[in-house]
């Protein structure tokens, strides 16, 4: 949904029709969506994601079961992506900075899941009506209040399906990219305290704990002998790691891609905690 009126082709295969919303946040254009759409079953992209073939078709299969109230699935880097947007893509679906969480990266099996990204997103409009749409004083992260409230509030499920895939452009290595890692880490820092049901995970508080190693490890080491060998072997290792699963990428690309994991870490570990501390994310508007 854009801000401004434009027009369409003249000639789609469906019939489409445009609502300009004004410069409002992705979260309150959902909800504008809602109030016109006549299908039953909503499906959310990105402006900066297209879907593959048969997206829909893929999706509509899982909502057979009445169960599932969304499906989601995949947001693959696209083939013509500039080589420094394939990097950040190559970092965001690297087992080192995703872990068990890259399936949303890359096509993974089928499973349910109780957080997903609205970038591809796709759920049935009597559940959006029950809950009352998108919590829109909460952006980004809005989804994972809604995947919240799916789960625990009606005690529905969310399916992701790999064949519900839709090509996510990246942002540009290096300052794009971390733009976005601190963006995301301040939020899930800060719904670890809000929601802990989807965003109490281990995995969210492994960058922050390799950010308290790498400093206080370093004023360790320059103070007692005996833990130097420990704090440079585990450096060591984890920058063979970095640089093992960067070379595994492409020679093209592993220079940026290992600088990039590196840098990942660290801009999460230090805004996951910023989020952590927060007592209100700015641009809250609820108490």
């Amino acid at each position: 949904m854009p801000d401004e009126p434009f027009p369409l082709p003249v000639s789609l295969p469906v019939p489409v029709f445009i609502v300009p919303t004004a410069k409002v946040n992705p979260a309150e254009k959902r909800d504008i969506g809602l109030k016109y759409a006549k299908g039953d079953i909503l499906a959310f992209i990105d402006d900066d994601a297209y879907p593959a073939k048969d997206w829909l078709k893929n999706a509509a299969i899982n909502f057979k079961n009445e169960e599932v109230a969304a499906v989601g699935g995949p947001a693959v880097t696209p083939p013509n992506d500039t080589m420094r947007q394939k990097a950040s893509g190559l970092i965001f679906s690297s087992y080192i900075v995703s872990g068990n969480f890259r399936y949303r990266y890359v096509p993974d099996k089928r499973r349910e899941v109780n957080d997903f990204p609205s970038c591809n997103l796709l759920v049935r409009k009597s559940v959006m009506l029950e809950l009352g749409g998108f919590d829109t004083a909460l952006w980004p992260g809005e989804d994972t209040k809604l995947c919240l409230d799916i789960t625990r509030k009606l005690g529905r499920k969310i399916i992701y399906d790999p064949e519900v895939l839709v090509y996510h452009h990246r942002r540009d290595i290096f300052m794009p990219h971390l733009s976005q890692i601190a963006n995301y880490a301040l939020h899930r820092g800060y719904f670890v305290k809000r929601y802990p049901q989807n965003s109490l995970k281990l995995a969210y508080f492994v960058p922050s704990v390799f950010l308290f190693f790498l400093i206080a490890g370093g004023l360790a080491s320059s103070i007692f002998d005996s833990f130097r060998l420990l704090y440079l072997l585990a450096i060591s290792y984890y920058l063979l790691l970095g640089l093992f699963f960067s070379v595994i990428c492409g020679l093209r690309v592993a220079v940026p891609v290992f600088l990039g994991i590196i840098l990942t870490h660290l801009c999460y570990g230090m805004y996951f905690l910023k989020g952590l501390f927060s007592l209100r994310l700015k641009e809250e508007k609820i108490a």
